[in-house]
């Protein structure tokens, strides 16, 4: 195995230097799969030593949970930063999130292949299977949150249940498409799978297509 390349570890307080050792931790994940990411390896690509490793972490396993959650937290962030949008109606603050979802940066051939080694390792893993569930769960609670926003807008009201049943079948909408578009992104032109991811989630919400969307 060749010496990975180092990052620039910098002098610039606690949670930048864990947040280093984090991106250091994705890094040798993706070179070298979770086996190969050993604390002598993380060290060397961020540029420190295996003892200041566990000076913010106890060991390689919590690293590697903060690791998957970092970049978990990171794709929800992406998505819920398409929520801003000036002037915009519910049912377009969807479509932003939905769209967001389905191009890059999420949309990325590294981010899936890190996102399959971890979950490869959840179901033995119990710190990992609790990171998993942690970021599944608070990825759908802000799909039921816009979700509810685009109800209401729509003079609906559904329960708890209902929202909850909606989030789940959105998420699986989502992931599905996310999956194809990270594999073989060569294989669709631009905004495809955005534009069948919307009418997909629409269709699920029961919504009236829009002038223009009807085809």
């Amino acid at each position: 195995m060749t010496s990975p390349s180092r990052r620039k570890f910098r002098r610039e307080g606690e949670e930048r230097r864990r947040q280093d050792l984090i991106e250091a931790t994705l890094d040798c994940v993706a070179e070298y799969g979770l086996q190969g990411a050993t604390l002598r390896t993380i060290a060397l690509r961020a540029g420190v030593t295996a003892g200041l490793i566990r000076h913010y972490f106890p060991g390689k396993e919590e690293l590697l949970q903060e690791a998957y959650t970092a970049l978990m937290g990171r794709m929800t962030e992406q998505a819920k930063a398409a929520l801003v949008v000036e002037d915009a109606s519910p049912r377009q603050r969807l479509a932003a999130f939905v769209t967001a979802n389905l191009n890059a940066p999420i949309i990325d051939a590294r981010v899936f292949s890190l996102w399959a080694t971890f979950i490869g390792r959840a179901g033995a893993d119990p710190t990992l299977a609790r990171a998993h569930r942690e970021g599944y769960l608070g990825f759908r609670n802000e799909v039921e949150a816009v979700v509810a926003e685009v109800l209401a807008a729509e003079q609906r009201e559904p329960d708890a249940s209902q929202l909850r049943h909606h989030a789940i079948a959105i998420n699986a909408i989502i992931d599905g498409l996310w999956i194809e578009g990270c594999l073989a992104s060569e294989m669709f032109s631009p905004g495809e799978l955005a534009a069948i991811g919307i009418k997909a989630v629409e269709a699920e919400l029961g919504l009236v297509p829009e002038r223009g969307e009807e085809q």
